[in-house]
């Protein structure tokens, strides 16, 4: 069949799938992902079962914010396109602007498409148009962020408490009760950042560990490096950095090599770059893991719903974290810096986004 491929990822992707193999009948959504314990309804069974073909859309918070989040784009077209009943996938890019995700959002309903997978700007954004969305007909799977309103059909959310946990208490134990760190967050206002800070608060309870700095570098390399640049040359009197993404880290280590100084102990996160710099260079981290394959869980989620099987309201990712050894199972020297682990991705596929030349 034909494709059609806008000029980038920013605008609307409206692609026309060409025929594979459908997915297993199963509910499987990802390795790691398990249902939430304690009160989860099950969604009504078959309530939105339809036969295919199917359009299914996407509205991703901000597509080109960093590596990670383009790879997200990527592992969701690429979970449709093994679909043969998913003959048109639309992404919308809102570019964290919660106007713009409502107008995709209603964008997506007018166009009757058969599921909606949102990843929230804010906590708030997407909530009245995700209720209109339900309120149509149209089953909404929800991703990477949570928000205040439960009319979503079905969630999967990484625990960002965790994430930021495991980092958290790998850091107080290297740092020790009486550390001084810096900490380095994402997007402000964005519910991810505002969680994986929260999963660092609950290491720091009971410890005499001193935040020095706080700021945020929204998970973006340059921004980062201007921070770090600065709080080294403000105080390079720091015992160790809780660091909400993997940019952010490859960032901060690039300023103390700059400077010829130890580099402490930092948190990372799994990125190929990341993984690179902890191996050749040998400093303390921790890698907490949060795959782009998300992309690919919320679009086999929609894909059930459709197909009438059995999900539940909610389901969690909380993964350990991982440390250098198995870091190096998954380095790729011959892939760039921007590609995230675990993905999803065929090889050839990793190779055409993400070979080096």
């Amino acid at each position: 069949m034909t494709y059609f491929k806008p000029a980038t990822l920013a605008g609307c992707l409206a692609v026309a799938i060409s025929s594979y193999p459908a997915f297993a009948q199963d509910t499987f959504l990802m390795d790691g992902v398990t249902a939430r314990e304690g009160d989860n309804p099950v969604v009504e069974t078959d309530k939105y079962k339809k036969d295919c073909p199917w359009t299914i859309g996407m509205s991703h918070f901000g597509v080109n914010a960093n590596t990670w989040t383009v790879q997200v784009a990527h592992e969701s077209e690429a979970a449709a396109a093994k679909n043969d009943c998913i003959t048109k996938f639309i992404l919308l890019d809102a570019g964290f602007d919660q106007k713009k995700q409502v107008a995709d959002i209603e964008d997506l309903v007018a166009q009757n498409v058969d599921a909606i997978i949102v990843q929230p700007v804010t906590s708030t954004s997407a909530d009245a148009s995700i209720a209109k969305a339900v309120a149509a007909g149209i089953p909404v799977v929800l991703h990477t962020g949570r928000i205040e309103s439960d009319a979503y059909t079905t969630e999967i959310q990484g625990g960002a408490e965790h994430f930021g946990k495991v980092m958290g208490d790998w850091l107080v134990n290297e740092v020790g009760a009486d550390g001084k760190i810096w900490v380095l967050r994402g997007l402000a206002g964005h519910p991810e950042d505002t969680n994986r800070y929260n999963g660092l608060l609950q290491s720091l309870e009971g410890t005499n560990v001193e935040v020095i700095a706080e700021e945020h570098g929204d998970w973006q390399y340059d921004k980062a490096k201007n921070l770090c640049e600065t709080l080294y040359l403000n105080n390079p009197s720091v015992d160790g950095i809780w660091s909400s993404g993997a940019d952010m880290t490859r960032a901060c280590v690039d300023v103390f090599k700059q400077f010829g100084a130890e580099i402490p102990p930092i948190s990372g996160e799994g990125n190929n770059g990341f993984f690179g710099q902890w191996i050749r260079d040998g400093f303390k981290s921790v890698s907490a893991e949060y795959a782009p394959a998300q992309g690919a869980a919320g679009v086999r989620a929609a894909v059930a719903l459709l197909e009438g099987k059995e999900l539940k309201k909610h389901y969690d990712y909380n993964p350990a974290g991982w440390d250098v050894d198995k870091a190096k199972q998954y380095y790729r020297e011959d892939l760039s810096a921007n590609v995230w682990w675990p993905t999803e991705l065929p090889e050839e596929k990793l190779q055409e986004l993400y070979g080096k030349k």
